[in-house]
């Protein structure tokens, strides 16, 4: 047996004694020792079940009824497979593909047709052990923090929305939201390109973030904001918009900042259906991008490979707590907003 949190409905997680997975045919075992805590899972706790398949199965892992959460996760192989000795220390992307249909064959695994991520969709890695497929592992580099490399599923997910938003070097960028998935992407984008970003937040700790880590300038939000933009590049507005905190108010503002012909990258989830001037867009010409996930084979090394600097860890680390105190310490500030950086759970 070992201790896993379990989620029963919105508000219901509980630590209980559940038996220890059995990983099937091209499945290990890992021990968990870091599984990082993100909105999504806080969403799933306070408003869900969304994405968990609390009442039916899900189409692809076949999942239903209470789940064990946690999409971020590290650990150590306990039965070593060829290539994964056992002590080895892995990092999982955590999002499984099929790769037989035709998103896969098109190297869009993020986005295929029979996907579904181990914490949301299937038992993921809130607990002492998860059983995960082998494809979705990658080594962690010696030197890397077991804390550190507790980040690295979710700064995947940023190295993909950098690479989707399409910046080219010399580009004038606005990103939206330095939080923590704003914070990824930022890394992503100063990982890939040579290009002016200009980060907006709330003043305060998470703006003075962006500036350390290579934030061009940065902006506090406020009502005229849009306005700020458009007259800081001239009227023209920026290259790239990215759109990352899922405020309401927000993607409108991403519209009306970015330039004729200029791309807007969709990443925050809003709370409200934003209201879309269509007509404003079809105009312009502007192109309007979304992301989901990561593709493993193309974000999770290079993510890793980012961690091993240590910057992130420095900067975006908020705490590390024990498995008994996920709702009180993780769940709860997480979803009422009093969190700016990383909390990572040590099952």
């Amino acid at each position: 047996m070992m201790r896993a949190a379990v989620y029963h409905g919105p508000g219901d997680v509980r630590i209980e004694q559940v038996p220890i997975p059995k990983p099937k045919d091209g499945e290990v075992l890992l021990a968990v020792r870091r599984n990082g805590l993100c909105g999504t899972d806080a969403t799933e706790w306070a408003k869900g079940p969304v994405m968990v398949p609390l009442h039916r199965p899900h189409p692809a892992s076949g999942h239903v009824g209470p789940m064990i959460p946690g999409h971020e996760f590290v650990g150590e192989v306990v039965d070593g497979v060829p290539g994964l000795p056992s002590g080895a220390s892995v990092s999982s992307g955590a999002g499984v593909w099929c790769g037989q249909c035709d998103r896969c064959a098109a190297g869009r695994t993020n986005v295929c047709r029979n996907y579904y991520t181990l914490g949301l969709n299937a038992p993921g890695g809130l607990a002492e052990y998860v059983a995960v497929p082998v494809k979705t592992l990658r080594p962690v580099p010696a030197g890397v923090s077991v804390d550190s490399a507790g980040m690295a599923q979710p700064l995947a997910v940023g190295l993909h929305a950098a690479r989707r938003a399409g910046v080219r070097d010399g580009d004038s960028v606005v990103l939206i939201g330095a939080g923590a998935i704003g914070t990824f992407v930022l890394a992503g984008l100063t990982r890939l390109c040579q290009a002016e970003v200009t980060v907006i937040d709330l003043p305060g700790a998470k703006l003075e973030r962006a500036g350390k880590l290579g934030a061009s300038h940065t902006l506090p939000a406020g009502p005229d904001i849009a306005d700020a933009v458009l007259e800081r590049t001239g009227g023209r507005g920026a290259d790239v918009v990215i759109e990352a905190s899922g405020a309401p108010g927000q993607f409108e503002n991403a519209l009306r900042m970015v330039t004729a012909g200029g791309r807007v990258l969709a990443v925050g989830l809003p709370k409200e259906k934003p209201a879309i001037d269509l007509a404003s867009l079809a105009l312009r010409e502007v192109t309007v991008e979304s992301t989901v996930a990561h593709v493993c084979d193309t974000d999770l090394v290079p993510a890793l490979e980012i961690l091993a600097e240590g910057t992130l860890e420095s900067l975006l680390l908020d705490s590390v707590i024990p498995l008994a105190d996920l709702v009180a310490r993780g769940l709860e500030p997480l979803a009422s907003g009093a969190v700016d950086g990383k909390i990572l759970v040590a099952p």
